[in-house]
């Protein structure tokens, strides 16, 4: 297996925990310690996971051979590129950053020195994806919903870089075609950024996809459904439940999807001390993650330019 992998987490609020208890639990690895820029929710965290509350990024940088940047979505170029200076392999949260500046600065400041980058998009984690990697062949029309109660945790961005994104790169993946237009709207509800959007991404290959996302739902949704032909895939990413509609020599069948259920979450961070270990390529390396944000930033100024 090799050696024992030193593990740390920059920002332990709602989801920076379970990273911490993820990287406490795996075999193979060890949590170092934790950061906060609340040095109590550091300790509270520490304490549960019996590893140490740093008092600075580069006291956990210096300890750590790999870290999860779980900051709020402004912070992670500053942190991330701060933790280089310590050699450190990153897991950075979705989204990569805010803007395509800051995206490229840690470009920059990972060119030569040969560290693991992956962003957290982790739907590309989630079993569901492996069955619509496998079964999507020539999608001609996507649909997806994602949506969500508000909580002010994410507001420092929109909902497409909060939400969409993640529907975002799995239709990239799966269409694999370049973006000829897009028309979006969005709303602000309850927050400064947009709370509701919808997109329409129309591809070169033909291909279109609408997208709706929502942090202001009294529901939790998270589905897709890809028509193409011959067939039609209903997929749930929450329950990673779903159906396929074929058409057959006898008609219409409808099949139960099998998807073999999993934690996103930790096979997405097994997934990056794999890379690390192996010094292999990610799933969702630097350079998608940050194709991703540009595509989200392209839906952002579509509706921001609507007034």
């Amino acid at each position: 297996m090799g050696k024992n992998i030193s593990c740390g987490v920059a920002g332990v609020g709602y989801l920076g925990q379970h990273h911490a208890r993820i990287y406490a639990a795996l075999d193979g690895c060890s949590l170092v310690g934790v950061y906060d820029t609340n040095s109590e929710r550091a300790v509270e965290i520490s304490a549960k996971y019996g590893c140490v509350a740093f008092g600075s990024i580069a006291e956990l940088g210096a300890a750590c051979d790999c870290v999860s940047i779980a900051t709020p979505t402004d912070k992670h170029a500053t942190v991330a590129i701060q933790l280089m200076e310590y050699n450190c392999h990153l897991l950075i949260e979705k989204p990569l950053t805010s803007t395509t500046e800051e995206a490229e600065r840690i470009l920059q400041a990972a060119s030569g020195r040969d560290r693991i980058l992956q962003v957290g998009l982790i739907e590309h984690y989630n079993p569901v994806m492996k069955f619509l990697e496998q079964s999507v062949a020539r999608p001609r029309f996507v649909a997806s919903q994602r949506l969500s109660s508000y909580s002010a945790r994410g507001t420092e961005v929109g909902v497409v870089l909060d939400l969409m994104i993640h529907d975002i790169g799995v239709i990239l993946r799966l269409v694999k075609s370049e973006v000829e237009s897009i028309d979006a709207v969005g709303l602000k509800v309850l927050s400064q950024t947009e709370d509701i959007a919808n997109a329409r991404l129309h591809f070169r290959n033909g291909c279109v996809a609408d997208l709706n996302a929502s942090r202001v739902s009294e529901k939790k949704l998270r589905e897709i459904r890809i028509f193409q032909p011959q067939s039609y895939i209903s997929m749930d990413f929450t329950s990673q439940s779903g159906h396929l509609m074929r058409m057959t020599e006898s008609g219409l069948v409808r099949s139960e999807v099998p998807v073999e259920k999993d934690e996103p979450l930790k096979t997405e961070i097994s997934s990056f001390l794999h890379c690390v270990r192996e010094h292999s390529t990610p799933k969702v390396d630097i350079h998608f993650g940050k194709i991703t944000l540009e595509l989200a930033l392209r839906i952002t100024d579509a509706i921001n330019s609507r007034g």
